[in-house]
């Protein structure tokens, strides 16, 4: 049974909350006015590692919170100030400064999930497999992480070519940069969404991600929408494009199965 109901919530935004001391890191809080006890969906956006900025993305997290979630959307340090792990680092505080204060705004820590597109999705992939980044902040990911959802997300994409992306990643062939590289038992189950048109992640990092998932004894599902490119499928949260990519649809029934089995296992 899905959280939402069947209209859309009113909503406020709480914008540039500091979760860390340092630049780029604050978080911006979308949620129902009426959110008590609502799934908590923190959305990390992409942009190569080097862009990308909370209010570009802010029509995600609205659009989360109009059916039913308090959506929380973090920037986080990129090239050239930053370089791998750090901006894993600062995604780690930040979800542990949710995981503290989301029942301040309506939200279930206890139904946190984690949420990105592109190097987003990457970062979120990284916390949710490694629980190295999440154990500063005293979290487990398979305790803590209710679920991964994954869309256009690169998880295994060595050697690298890109120049600029060598220089962040410290080499062109480090396996242990790769989420795919951390996969064990008792990861937070997954929905990896990617497109049949991506030309700039290969759909294939989705598929055999999963795999590497499934392998691991791990709930890993993807779902590879026809004649989609990369920018496309994130753009479907927006009111006006929904009906290009069943992206949001996805996400909800994914996250309402997810806290439903959850509840059934408590």
């Amino acid at each position: 049974m899905s959280y939402f109901a069947a209209m859309p919530h009113r909503i406020e935004i709480t914008r540039s909350v500091v979760y860390a001391e340092g630049s780029r890191r604050t978080l911006d809080i979308c949620r129902p006015k009426t959110a008590i006890g609502a799934p908590v969906v923190t959305f990390f956006y992409g942009g190569g590692w080097r862009s990308g900025y909370k209010e570009l993305y802010r029509y995600v997290a609205k659009a989360l919170a109009r059916r039913g979630y308090v959506a929380i959307l973090p920037d986080y340090r990129i090239y050239p100030e930053a370089r791998f792990p750090d901006f894993i680092e600062d995604a780690a505080l930040a979800i542990g400064w949710i995981k503290r204060n989301a029942g301040r705004f309506g939200g279930d820590p206890e139904q946190l999930f984690v949420m990105g597109h592109s190097a987003g999705a990457y970062i979120a992939a990284m916390l949710a497999t490694d629980g190295s980044w999440l154990q500063p902040v005293g979290l487990v990911p398979g305790r803590d992480i209710a679920g991964l959802i994954g869309i256009a997300g690169p998880y295994d994409f060595l050697p690298l070519r890109d120049e600029t992306l060598k220089v962040i990643f410290g080499g062109a062939n480090r396996p242990e940069t790769q989420p795919i590289f951390h996969v064990s038992a008792g990861a937070p189950p997954a929905l990896l969404l990617t497109g049949s048109r991506d030309d700039v992640v290969d759909s294939g990092n989705a598929t055999r991600f999963a795999a590497r998932l499934r392998a691991a004894d791990n709930d890993a599902t993807v779902r590879t929408y026809a004649r989609v490119g990369h920018y496309i499928i994130v753009a479907a949260f927006a009111p006006l494009l929904t009906f290009l990519v069943p992206v949001r649809r996805d996400v909800e029934a994914f996250i309402g199965d997810t806290v439903s089995r959850r509840a059934l296992a408590t």
